[in-house]
């Protein structure tokens, strides 16, 4: 009798720990799946806000003979291909900028005249979220408007192809036939000097023509700020590459990254030279970091255990639904 109850209290006890195990790795899903529905949530709602865009500059498109003939061709003026403004001058107007590689510069200097309608709605849209860094339009015919302003003269260069960059050629026909609104999943150094950054675009045509690709950029810096800075753990978020694109610097350190050079995560990122392949899961100094990128991201596990990391015992996995992402808790 007495044997039968210490096996009946060891019994107990296993299936308690057990038990408790279980809650607090489900728990530790719970909040991550929670973290990523607030997240999406937000994000999503900016494919209304850019739709709404869309439409407003394909009227401005349909009606440009009419906006041609009534804007004010003075609203900017041009050294070369760069408005001259500057938000201290007038914080309602954007950059804008006509590359020399336009095939013909009277014309795109023409479309600056139309499209100067959507300076009003892009600062209305920047001012009412922000989470928002920019908003921005470049043109198959080399125009590009970006709101708010900043110094393009000293930072882009003057025969700047934008149709090579993925932020345009993401939305033409042949990468988005479905004409709607695309998420980069792949963060990226801002040619504007704003860091790295998550864009949003949008393409706009006229008639079957691409004509130009709407953007939205969010600060990677504000993610991590908006999203894992409050919340407890080791946080980090990996697009489908394994590209680290937002994290606690606790994360990076625990997954034996390359040394960040006494920058933590934040600054790091904020800076032009910082090249996001460096922090990459698979370029871990850790062979079992590099399973467990290979377990999530190619057998789609959507958690790992640690069998040799001394400071690691288990990652807890979440993937995004609008993004190529996944949130990853480590333990």
């Amino acid at each position: 009798m007495s044997r039968f109850v210490v096996v009946l209290l060891f019994l107990s006890v296993f299936i308690f720990s057990c038990k408790s195990g279980q809650d607090e790795n489900q728990f530790s899903d719970s909040n991550l799946k929670e973290i990523v529905s607030s997240m999406e949530n937000e994000l999503f709602k900016f494919n209304g806000e850019i739709a709404l865009l869309k439409d407003h500059y394909e009227y401005l498109i349909a009606n440009k003979e009419k906006f041609l003939r009534e804007e004010d061709r003075n609203k900017y003026s041009f050294d070369g291909g760069f408005s001259t403004n500057v938000a201290e001058m007038d914080s309602t107007l954007s950059t804008v900028y006509v590359s020399t590689l336009a095939p013909d510069f009277k014309k795109s200097m023409e479309e600056t005249y139309f499209t100067n309608g959507l300076d009003s709605v892009f600062v209305k849209l920047y001012h009412q979220y922000d989470l928002i860094e920019q908003i921005y339009t470049n043109s198959a015919q080399f125009v590009s408007r970006v709101y708010p302003s900043y110094d393009a003269k000293n930072l882009i260069d003057e025969d700047l192809d934008i149709t090579n960059f993925n932020f345009y050629y993401l939305g033409d026909s042949k990468h988005n036939p479905s004409k709607g609104p695309v998420w980069i999943p792949e963060a990226y150094v801002d040619p504007a000097g704003r860091g790295w950054i998550l864009s949003l675009i949008h393409p706009v045509y006229d008639g079957d023509s691409l004509f130009a690709v709407l953007g939205i950029d969010f600060s990677i810096d504000d993610i991590i700020q908006r999203y894992l800075d409050n919340e407890n753990g080791k946080l980090l978020i990996v697009n489908s590459k394994g590209d680290i694109v937002a994290a606690k610097t606790q994360a990076i350190e625990a997954l034996s990254m390359p040394p960040l050079k006494n920058f933590v995560y934040r600054e790091t990122i904020q800076m032009d030279n910082f090249r996001i392949s460096d922090f990459n899961l698979f370029n871990s100094k850790s062979k079992e970091v590099r399973e467990m990128a290979k377990s999530i991201l190619m057998s789609k596990n959507m958690d790992f255990s640690f069998q040799e990391e001394k400071n690691l015992n288990h990652a807890i996995v979440v993937p995004f639904s609008i993004l190529e992402w996944y949130l990853i808790e480590l333990k």
